[in-house]
């Protein structure tokens, strides 16, 4: 039995960046081996054991051939006499298929370090274009390193090409594709992802509505709101938000109509995507009330409230911020320097002014049932048209 460190442990380390999780692959072992000296296995799909005292994953090396459509179409063989080279060989790319010994020494038949030294995302064998979930974790990668110069190789993009045209990508499940874009959209350079999906022409079968903007002429748009998103380090759920908009739709239509077809667009998204539901709200939130909320001022006192009960200020009141913020985003991509929404303060205002009446009076007063909720109302409609008053 031997046993080597694997992928993005290697990797890391040879570019000098902190190794957050360790793989390690075992050649020439059984499953029963494995097991007879404590491992834990764990998974269906191929044999993986967990360490008994450290619980890291350890995998038998194996083969895989393409038995059926999609990422998930591939048969497993592992054994003892799969060497590591041949393990190796069925990874995705070339600096991701390097292993270290027990000594230290990186064992590198693919050419990674060059690789890494070239700034280059280049694939391992032609082997690559039978899995499309492949596609994506390239466009991943580039966003990860394109701060460090990588760029993805030509022929690469080829194959990555040839994947989209084949229909491929269209037996990746929402689930999995999610997980891929989750990911990159926290990447340091998000906008790269969906500029790579897009000149491989994948865009089209993974965020079709994404690649129509492209056409419509404000894809670019998107990519800079992105790139505002990961400068200012916004979570998951304003990346998303700010990626679904559509610039056009926004300026033509009233999007905060429940029937607008920009609202439309975005629930097709959310439904393909299936993103956390948290990510799904905000993102037709900032569709419905984007345009709605750079005049709050202009509201009336009840129409104040309803806003600010949509956006549940009284039980999530991050959802607001997140709001702002993702307005913040779309501001410094159209180039305002400040990129702060000109009425988040008054919009803020308005929340504490509402948060500010409780319902405990109203109780001493008698009220209960519907008649509270009714006077609850009442009393913050009263409180926001004094607050709307204020100098």
């Amino acid at each position: 039995m031997q046993i080597y460190k694997v992928g993005g442990a290697v990797r890391d380390r040879l570019l000098g960046r902190p190794v957050t999780e360790v793989d390690w692959v075992v050649v020439g072992a059984s499953a029963e081996e494995m097991a007879r000296q404590g491992f834990r296995p764990v998974g269906s799909d191929f044999p993986v054991f967990l360490h008994p005292q450290t619980g890291e994953e350890y995998a038998l090396a194996r083969t895989e051939r393409k038995s059926g459509r999609g990422y998930g179409g591939f048969t497993f063989f592992t054994s003892p006499e799969v060497t590591l080279e041949q393990d190796l060989l069925r990874r995705d790319l070339t600096i991701n298929a390097m292993a270290e010994d027990e000594q230290g020494q990186v064992i590198d038949p693919y050419g990674g370090r060059h690789d890494l030294q070239a700034r280059l995302l280049r694939h391992v064998s032609p082997a690559f274009a039978e899995d499309p979930l492949r596609v994506l974790r390239v466009a991943r990668f580039a966003a990860r390193y394109a701060g460090l110069g990588f760029t993805v190789a030509a022929q690469t993009c080829e194959l990555m090409r040839g994947l989209a045209e084949s229909g491929e990508l269209q037996a990746l499940t929402p689930e999995r594709s999610w997980k891929e874009i989750s990911r990159a959209l926290m990447e340091p350079h998000p906008e790269v992802f969906v500029r790579t999906l897009h000149e491989c022409g994948a865009l089209g079968d993974v965020l079709p509505e994404v690649e129509a903007l492209f056409s419509a002429g404000t894809g670019q748009q998107r990519l800079r709101v992105l790139e505002q998103c990961a400068r200012h380090d916004q979570p998951l759920a304003v990346r998303w938000a700010c990626l679904v908009q559509d610039p056009g739709a926004i300026d033509n239509e009233r999007p905060e109509s429940p029937t607008s077809p920009h609202l439309a667009r975005i629930d097709a998204l959310n439904q393909r995507c299936k993103p956390p539901r948290d990510c799904q709200e905000l993102a037709s939130l900032v569709g419905q009330y984007r345009v709605l909320a750079q005049t709050p001022e202009s509201l009336s006192p009840a129409q104040l409230l309803a806003l600010l009960q949509r956006f549940d200020v009284y039980r999530r009141p991050l959802r607001l911020e997140q709001f702002l913020a993702a307005c913040e985003m779309e501001a410094r991509a159209q180039g305002f320097a400040s990129g702060s929404h000109p009425q988040g303060d008054y919009l803020r205002g308005a929340a504490s002014v509402a948060r500010g009446v409780t319902v405990q009076p109203l109780l001493a007063q008698g009220y209960k049932g519907a008649e509270l909720g009714e006077a609850l109302s009442r009393e913050r409609e009263k409180a926001l048209a004094g607050y709307m008053k204020a100098p």
